[in-house]
């Protein structure tokens, strides 16, 4: 029904936002002193900005900032409408489980988009 995504495309955008939510986290919430101090031990608040963003951004806009810079959208998989609130937190959910994210089926689908009902396709 809907064209596969590459493989590369999504690790690229998945990388960007990672990369995004590292400089946000470092910039705003890691202290003071030399990038290297600082950067220490901001792992799970990485993760934390990480899942608010990617959860805000696919509700209100139908993508991520690392999907828009790559050329994808978050959509229903049922009738390609723009994915529900809580479909964009089951989908922020499993892709935090990185497991999820990178287990794909025959259709080029992740789990997280199988149990969210949703589907990237190219914007």
């Amino acid at each position: 029904m809907y064209p596969r995504i590459s493989q590369g495309r999504r690790v690229l955008g998945i990388t960007i936002d990672w990369l995004a939510a590292y400089a946000i986290t470092v910039g705003f919430f890691a202290g003071g002193g030399t990038f290297l101090e600082r950067s220490r031990g901001v792992g799970a608040t990485v993760l934390i900005v990480m899942a608010i963003e990617y959860a805000l951004l696919v509700t209100f806009g139908g993508a991520s900032f690392g999907h828009r810079i790559v050329g994808l959208k978050v959509v229903r998989f049922s009738d390609g409408g723009a994915a529900t609130i809580l479909q964009a937190l089951i989908r922020t959910a499993l892709m935090l489980v990185i497991v999820t994210a990178i287990t794909f089926d025959e259709n080029g689908r992740g789990i997280n988009e199988r149990l969210s009902n949703t589907v990237l396709i190219k914007a």
